[in-house]
Formats: structure tokens, C-alpha cells, sequence
């Protein structure tokens, strides 16, 4: 049985990803349409109608096609084996491919060419929004992914082309352009931060393509993270999402858009009353920078990172977990130049508070291209401020180049931590292939039911430090955890670089 993450629009369905689970469900790429609010008829707000209709006009139907293979593949039918009609039918089956494919398994034409293959028109349908009265359109960008023609089909029936602004696939927004004769009706961005856990909320879209459809629900949780993208951050609602209703906008009762529906949980791939909306202060940042660069322009910091546990908290003497702890810095980056070290928990960046790992790549994102700001870190149980200017993303992954090691050799060792420990000498590095220069302790084995096990360190892996110190032999290892017994600690910090050149801290206790 598998969670399916399916992309899709009515008329097509795209497969993203797969994990075993004990239950069959799908998360769609859809908008919303509620069967909450159908059971909650008499107890709803009394203004929704007012409010639908004065924004119905500013919400739009997006109508896409594309073009796909339209040929037919001949193939072999099955039959019992030593059918009287078996060779007549593999002779007509061969002469049949010859004819399709040619002796080469491609098709001829008159010259030798092989021709193009036959193509076809498929639409599918989606939803979307005016925020503007100059023709600007907000939708999903799967809605219009590898469209061939793109239109805007409104209330009263008319019909624009459109052309694409710009797309951003992280956030799953694009920006249209369509030229009316006249000004168009649009909608304004609402503060999403000012919904409640049961907040009314309302949308309209195109479910199934049957038309303009409005629905409402609730507000059932925010900052959700579905493990869509980088950047999750869903408000979810018990309103329904059904297919084509994707990009269409999500209302607060003054008809300010707070979201753009987007997905759904479902076992059948129809509404369950598990949905998800971008919100407004996610798209609002994208929109304006599609509608300036054609692309997006997010901020860059240069850092690797990973949650702050319990028990790493414990290990670096922190109150609380909380923050973004830096496991690598890349060369070169806004963070190295700023004097930020690995092992530092940023708790704080642009005078906003970090409160986990998934906080600061947005914050970061939607922080100004070189821009100087004052960040936050705990370093050796204290708080410090840097100063940091921001980079640019799309540089900054060019720079984020991970290197690869090769695979693990077993020689004389030590057992420490539940680790089966190997330090660095000429062999090892040789056929490591490491840099003569490489430091550490090489990770030989790691013992059964072990927390190391629990904690994924795998034999190929590599210590770096130990409670924030380099380590490149037994007794240095060893020194330290008889430091932190000393200072009370339950456990250790190790940095360890993984084989296929990630790197993480792992704290492990001390027994």
C-alpha cells in the first residue's frame, strides 16, 4: 500500500512520489470544495453571500493544452502457448511493428527520415485569481506546467489568452498576463497571520470543470509542513479540494485573499475535508518579484542545518530546544563571511525569532538580496550577534557543491560510544581516497540497538568533533567525554560527516 503526492489538474494526474504506509491515501495538487460546510448549514457567518458576491468576477477558470504522443502501439495479444492461431498472429503482429517502427525500430519515410511522431491536444482545467485591473492572474504553477496554450476564462463567460509572467515551483505559484479591453475586477492580499484555529474561511473555483463553485470551512490548523517544498508553510482547512480547483483563492470574511488552494489528503483522490492553501504572506513576496524579474529572488545565508533535539540541547547546555543548529557552512557565503561557525544555533535572524529548523530558510528567503542584518546565534552556551549581508539563492547553489566519498575499509580499531572507531593513517587514506590532509575518526561499525544505530551514524561515516572540539585520536575522544562527565553532561555532541559528504551533529549519551 503507498501515500501517493500526485500533481494534478481535471484531465491529467502526474505520480511525484511514493511511501509504504499502512493505509492508501494521495495528496492533490487541488483547490477547495467543502462537505463541512454542507453539514454546517444555519451555522456559518450570514455575510459570506455579500462577500462572494462582490469578488466572483475577480475569480477566474484557467483552461490549459498541451500536446502529447497520439500514436498506437500494435501489440502481441496473449494466447495459450501452442495455439493454432499463435504464428498467424506473430506474422501479423511483426509485419504490423515493421510498419510502425521500420527494420530499426523506428519508422520511414520516403527519403529515409524518420518521421515525427503524431501528436494530439489535451486540455485539463484549473482555477485562479485577478489582483489586478490590468490583467494580472495568480494560479498554481503545476496548473499551467508544459502548456502549449494557456486561457483565462472569466464569470460572464469571456475568454482571454494569457501569457506566463513568470513560475515558481518551490511555492508552486505563477503569474499570468492577459490584455482586456477594459479594466478587470481584482482582489486584494489579506493578512493570513490573522486567522484563528476556527476562523471562516471561503473559496471559489472550477471543481471538475463544472464552473464557478463557492464553498466554505474552517480553519482545522496553520504552519503545516506536508514535505511539498522548501518552503511549507500550509494553512489547512476542513474544506474540501477537488480536482481543478487549483490556484483558486482562499477568502477571510472582509474577501482579502489569505491563501491560494492547493492540496488535499485523500484516500479516493476526492475530498475527505483535508485541505492545504500557500498562504497569502508566502505568495504575496513571489508575486511581486515574478512580476519584476520574471523570477524570483530569495535571500541566501550559506549554512547547512538540522533541529535542535532534546538531548542536543542538553548536550550544549541549552534551557530549551529550539532554533536552527549549523552543521556545515559553505565557502565563500554570507555566513562564512559574517564569522558564523558550525555548531552555532541561530535563534534569531532580521530581529525575527527562529523558532526551528524550517523557520529560517523563509525568513532568509524573504529577506532582501544584500541586505545587512544582525543574527542571532548561541556559541558555547552564550549569545552572540553577527553581522550578516545577504546573498542571492540562485548563486549561492551553484556554490553548494557536496563532495563524495568512497567506501569504508576495515582495519585495527577501537569500540567507543557503541562505535566501531579506525584513526586516520597512510591505508585508510589511501584507499579512502581521501585529501593526505583529511582529520578525524573513521567509523568502522556501529553496534546493534545501539542510540548510535537509532540515530542513522552508518560505518563509512567519519567524526569530525566531539563536543565542538576536533578529534583525530582515541584518547582525544576519550578526553572529551570524560570532560563532559565532568561538567555533568548526559551526553556528547559529535560532528560527523556522513559518506555521501553530508554533514550533521548527533548527539549521543554517555554511559
Amino acid at each position: 500500500m503507498s501515500i501517493a503526492i500526485e500533481i494534478a489538474t481535471f484531465g491529467q494526474q502526474i505520480i511525484h512520489k511514493s511511501t509504504k504506509t499502512a493505509a492508501v491515501a494521495s495528496i492533490v495538487i487541488m483547490s477547495v470544495f467543502s462537505f463541512s460546510a454542507v453539514q454546517a448549514v444555519g451555522l456559518g457567518p450570514d455575510t459570506i453571500a455579500d462577500m462572494v458576491e462582490k469578488n466572483l468576477d475577480a475569480v477566474v477558470n484557467i483552461s490549459t493544452t498541451r500536446l502529447v504522443d497520439a500514436r498506437r502501439r500494435v501489440e502481441m495479444p496473449n494466447m495459450p502457448e501452442g495455439s493454432p492461431f499463435e504464428d498467424l498472429f506473430k506474422q501479423f503482429f511483426n509485419e504490423k511493428l515493421f510498419e510502425q517502427n521500420g527494420e530499426n525500430g523506428q519508422n520511414k519515410d520516403e527519403d529515409g527520415e524518420a518521421p515525427k511522431r503524431p501528436q494530439r491536444r489535451v486540455g485539463s482545467l484549473g482555477s485562479g485569481f485577478v489582483i489586478s485591473d490590468d490583467g494580472y492572474v495568480v494560479t498554481n504553477a503545476h496548473v499551467i506546467a508544459d502548456a502549449e496554450e494557456i486561457t483565462v476564462i472569466f464569470n460572464d463567460g469571456e475568454e482571454l489568452m494569457a501569457k506566463v509572467i513568470g513560475t515558481d515551483e518551490k511555492t508552486d505559484i505563477a503569474l499570468l498576463k492577459v490584455e482586456a479591453e477594459v479594466d478587470l475586477k481584482f482582489v486584494e492580499f489579506g493578512d493570513n497571520k490573522k486567522l484563528r484555529i476556527g476562523s471562516w474561511v471561503v473559496t471559489i473555483g472550477n471543481p471538475f470543470g463544472l464552473g464557478v463553485s463557492v464553498s466554505a470551512g474552517i480553519v482545522s490548523a496553520k504552519n503545516r509542513d506536508i514535505r511539498s517544498g522548501p518552503y511549507d508553510d500550509f494553512i489547512q482547512t476542513d474544506a474540501g479540494i477537488n480536482k481543478g480547483n487549483s490556484g483558486g483563492p482562499l477568502f477571510d470574511l472582509e474577501g482579502k485573499v489569505v491563501g491560494v488552494n492547493t492540496a488535499l489528503i485523500s484516500p479516493t483522490g476526492g475530498s475527505v475535508g483535508i485541505g492545504f492553501s500557500v498562504p497569502a504572506s508566502t505568495v504575496e513576496p513571489v508575486v511581486a518579484q515574478l512580476k519584476e524579474f520574471g523570477t524570483t529572488r530569495r535571500g541566501w545565508l550559506g549554512v547547512v542545518i538540522q533541529n535542535v533535539s532534546d538531548d542536543i540541547a542538553e548536550s550544549l547546555g541549552m534551557d530549551e530546544a529550539k532554533g536552527a543548529f549549523v552543521s556545515k557552512i559553505f565557502l565563500d557565503s554570507p555566513a562564512e563571511d559574517a564569522g558564523v561557525e558550525r555548531g552555532d544555533v541561530i535563534i534569531k535572524f532580521n530581529d525575527q525569532d527562529v523558532e526551528d529548523q524550517s523557520a529560517l530558510p523563509r525568513i532568509v528567503a524573504n529577506t532582501e538580496i544584500d541586505k545587512d542584518v544582525t543574527v542571532v546565534v548561541i556559541r558555547d552556551g552564550e549569545e552572540l550577534e553577527l553581522a550578516v549581508k545577504v546573498g542571492l539563492l540562485q548563486e549561492g547553489e551553484e556554490k553548494a557543491l557536496a563532495e563524495i566519498k568512497s567506501d569504508n575499509v576495515k582495519t585495527d580499531a577501537a569500540e567507543i560510544l557503541g562505535l566501531e572507531l579506525q584513526e586516520l593513517n597512510d591505508e585508510i587514506i589511501e584507499q579512502f581516497k581521501l585529501d593526505p590532509e583529511t582529520k578525524g575518526l573513521m567509523v568502522m561499525g556501529v553496534e546493534a540497538d545501539s542510540d548510535a544505530a537509532e540515530k542513522s551514524v552508518r560505518p563509512g561515516d567519519r567524526i569530525l568533533e566531539a563536543a565542538q572540539t576536533e578529534v583525530n585520536t582515541y584518547a582525544e575522544l576519550e578526553a572529551k567525554i570524560a570532560e563532559m562527565k565532568d561538567k555533568g553532561r548526559k551526553s556528547i555532541l559529535l560532528l560527523i560527516e556522513q559518506s555521501n559528504g553530508n554533514v550533521r551533529f548527533v548527539a549521543l549519551p554517555i554511559k
